[in-house]
C-alpha cells in the first residue's frame, strides 16, 4: 500500500511531498485510520541513557522539525522520536528548492538551513501533543548567530525544552549552517559541552529529572578526529552520541541527476560510512557512552550491523521515505536478531 502512496507523493517535488505526507501521517491517525492498517511493533525494550525504548527503532530528527506530527508518527510504531532541529527563533531556512530525491540510490540531498517556527512554537506543540512515547528534541543555533556566540543559542533552546523532553540532542553537525561544524572539534567543542553539562546540572536539580544530553556528530571526520571527538565526549560526561548527520561526500551519487547539489546526502550510501564512524567510536568509548546509530538504515541487515558496530539503538529517517512504516519492522527485526547473536 505505501508504494502507492509513494508512487503519488513522488510525483510532487520533494518538500511539497514531505509535507503532504506528513498531513497524510497526521490525518491517518486522527481518523484511526493508522491503528487498523499498521500491525504494532512487538515490544522489544531496551534501556539506554536510563530510558526504556519500547523497540529500539527511532525517527531521526529533520522529518518533524516542529513537532506538529507527533501523534501521528507515534502511531507508526517508532520506539522513539527525534523532533527539530529547532533554534530560538523561527527562520525560513536556505532559499528554495533545497531538498532533492535520489531515487536510483534510495538518497537524498538537503540543504534546508535549520528552516522552524523557533522553540517556542515547538514546546507549545509538545505539551498539547497526545504522544506518550520517548521524545527527543534536537537542537541548533540560528544562522545569524555567529559560531563564536553558538552556546547562548544552545542554551536558550536547552532551558526551554528541557521539561518537556526525555533526550536533547546537541546539532553540531548538519552542514547546512556556515561554520557549524567547527563547533565538533578541540576547545571549541570542551568549551560549549562544558557550559551545557553545567546547565543541565541546574535545571536536573530546578526539576528534579535528569534529561540525558546526546551530541550528534558528522560522518565526514578521520580516524584521529573521531577518537578525539570521542575522549572530549568522555571527559564531560557526554550522556549519548548520535552517529552520524548527514555526509557532504558526494562522489557515490555525483554521475546522478541533482547528485552535486550543494547540501548533505542521506540515505543508502551514506551506511558503511556511517557504520565505520560508530565502530571507530565505540572503540574508544568502551560502552561507557552509548551510541545511537543512524545512517543508510534501509533493511534488517543494516539496522543489524549498526547494532554490531557498537550502537545501542538505531534511527532511521531517508529509508522511511522511500520504504514506508515497513522499515520500522524490519529493522527492529534487525536489531533483535543482532543482539541474539552477540
Amino acid at each position: 500500500m505505501y508504494q502507492l502512496v509513494r508512487q503519488l507523493l513522488f510525483k510532487f517535488s520533494a518538500e511539497t511531498s514531505h509535507e503532504l505526507g506528513l498531513d497524510m501521517i497526521g490525518a491517518g491517525e486522527r481518523l484511526g485510520l493508522t491503528q487498523r492498517f499498521i500491525k504494532p511493533i512487538p515490544e522489544q525494550p531496551v534501556e539506554v541513557m536510563g530510558l526504556r525504548f519500547p523497540n529500539p527503532v527511532g525517527l531521526a530528527a529533520g522529518l518533524d522539525k516542529n513537532a506538529d506530527y507527533l501523534a501521528g508518527l507515534g502511531a507508526l510504531g517508532f520506539g522513539f522520536i527525534e523532533v527539530g532541529t529547532v533554534t530560538p527563533r523561527p527562520q525560513p531556512g536556505n532559499p528554495k528548492p533545497r531538498l532533492f530525491r535520489l531515487p536510483e540510490a534510495e538518497a537524498i540531498i538537503n540543504r534546508m538551513g535549520f528552516n522552524n517556527k523557533g522553540v517556542d512554537h515547538l514546546v507549545e506543540q509538545v505539551k498539547c501533543s497526545r504522544y506518550q512515547g520517548i521524545l527527543g528534541i534536537n537542537i541548533g543555533k540560528n544562522l545569524d548567530t555567529p559560531v563564536e556566540k553558538a552556546v547562548d543559542d544552545y542554551l536558550i533552546c536547552l532551558n526551554k525544552v528541557y521539561p518537556y523532553a526525555d533526550y536533547v540532542t546537541v546539532n553540531i553537525s548538519s552542514p547546512n549552517t556556515p561554520g557549524l561544524r567547527s563547533l565538533q572539534y578541540g576547545d571549541a567543542l570542551a568549551a560549549l559541552l562544558a557550559r551545557l553539562k553545567e546547565a543541565q546540572a541546574k535545571l536536573a536539580s530546578q526539576y528534579q529529572k535528569q534529561v540525558p544530553l546526546a551530541v550528534k556528530i558528522a560522518p565526514d571526520m578521520t580516524a584521529e578526529e573521531i577518537s578525539q571527538v570521542a575522549e572530549v565526549f568522555l571527559a564531560h560526561q557526554i550522556d549519548g552520541v548520535i552517529a552520524t548527520n548527514t555526509t557532504i561526500d558526494k562522489n557515490q551519487v555525483s554521475h546522478l541527476p541533482h547528485g552535486n547539489e550543494q547540501g548533505g546526502l542521506s540515505g543508502k550510501p551514506l551506511v558503511e560510512q556511517s557504520t565505520e564512524v560508530i565502530k571507530q567510536l565505540a572503540q574508544v568509548l568502551k560502552r561507557q557512552i552509548p551510541i545511537i546509530g543512524v545512517g543508510g538504515i534501509h533493511d534488517a541487515a543494516s539496522a543489524a550491523a549498526k547494532i554490531e558496530a557498537g550502537a545501542a539503538l538505531v534511527q532511521i529517517y531517508s529509508g522511511f521515505i522511500y520504504q514506508g512504516p515497513q522499515l520500522i519492522r524490519d529493522a527492529a527485526e534487525g536489531v533483535r536478531s543482532a543482539k541474539s547473536s552477540s
